[in-house]
C-alpha cells in the first residue's frame, strides 16, 4: 500500500488485541489515505469500545481523524470508571456470561442476558433499542456499529470477571432486589402469599420471603445463602453500595 506512515503505540492493556510485533512500543502502519483512525485502530484489532483518548502527536482527535503522514499516534486505555451518558445503566450480556449475569443481578445490577445464541446482529440490535452496554468476549461483536456501547470482558474468571465491571462502571450496588434468574425486581412478601410455591421443608424453617414481580420466583436464605453472602460482601467492601439483606 503506497499511502501515508504514520506511527503508532498502545496502552499497555490494550497490546493483547494487536500483533505481537506491536506491543512493545510505537511501529509503523501505513494507511490508505482515507480511512478513518479508528477504522485504522480497529484494522489492528482493537474494538473501539476499549480504545480510550487518541492522541496525534500529543492531541486528543476523535475516531473521525483521517491520519495524515509522518503523525505520531497513541491510543490510550479507557478511562476507569468509564462514564456511561444518555441512558440509566444497564448491561446486556451475551450467552457465554451467565454466571457474570447472575451475580450483576445480585448485587442489583440491570443485567439482561440471552441464554441462547441468537447471534451477533440480533444482540447488537437489541443493545441499540434498549440503550444497555454490550458485555462480551466476542471482538467481532464488539466492532459492529449498530451496538450502542459495548465493553470487553478480560477475564475467563467469573470472580475476575465481576471485579472488572465493577471497577469500570462503578453501577450502584443494590444487592438482594433483583431477580438472579429472569433479572425483575424483588419485593418483599408474605409466607401466606407463597405458601403453595414452597416445598414443606422450606416453608416449615423460613420465614422471610421475597418474590420477583416479573417472573414470580420465591427467594428465601436457603442452604446456598452463605456463599452468595461472601460474593455481596466482598463486592460491597470494595466497590460500596447500600446492602440491604
Amino acid at each position: 500500500m503506497n499511502g501515508p506512515e504514520i506511527q503508532i503505540s498502545f496502552a499497555p492493556g490494550l497490546r493483547l488485541f494487536v500483533a505481537s510485533e506491536r506491543r512493545s512500543g510505537r511501529t509503523p502502519v501505513t494507511t490508505d489515505g482515507s480511512s478513518s483512525l479508528g477504522h485504522v485502530v480497529e484494522s489492528l484489532g482493537v474494538p473501539l469500545t476499549e480504545a480510550g483518548r487518541l492522541l496525534v502527536d500529543g492531541r486528543p482527535v476523535d475516531v473521525s481523524h483521517v491520519p495524515a503522514d509522518g503523525e505520531t499516534v497513541e491510543v490510550e486505555d479507557i478511562a476507569r470508571p468509564q462514564p456511561v451518558p444518555g441512558a440509566p445503566l444497564r448491561f446486556l450480556l451475551d450467552v457465554h456470561l451467565g454466571t457474570l449475569a447472575r451475580r450483576l443481578r445480585l448485587l442489583g445490577v440491570d443485567a439482561a442476558y440471552e441464554s441462547e445464541d441468537i447471534g451477533d446482529p440480533a444482540l447488537a440490535a437489541l443493545s441499540a433499542r434498549e440503550r444497555r452496554v454490550m458485555l462480551s468476549r466476542d471482538r467481532g461483536l464488539l466492532r459492529r456499529r449498530e451496538l450502542w456501547a459495548g465493553a470487553y470482558v478480560y477475564s475467563d474468571r467469573p470472580d475476575d470477571q465481576l471485579r472488572d465491571v465493577l471497577e469500570r462502571f462503578a453501577p450502584l450496588l443494590a444487592p438482594w432486589t433483583r431477580c438472579t434468574a429472569c433479572n425483575g425486581e424483588l419485593t418483599d412478601t408474605d409466607k401466606d402469599a407463597v405458601r403453595e410455591r414452597l416445598e414443606q421443608g422450606t416453608e416449615k424453617t423460613y420465614d422471610v420471603f421475597a418474590q420477583c414481580g416479573a417472573c414470580g420466583r420465591v427467594y428465601w436464605r436457603g442452604a446456598h445463602h452463605a456463599r452468595l453472602e461472601a460474593i455481596v460482601s466482598d463486592a460491597v467492601r470494595e466497590f460500596g453500595g447500600a446492602k440491604t439483606a
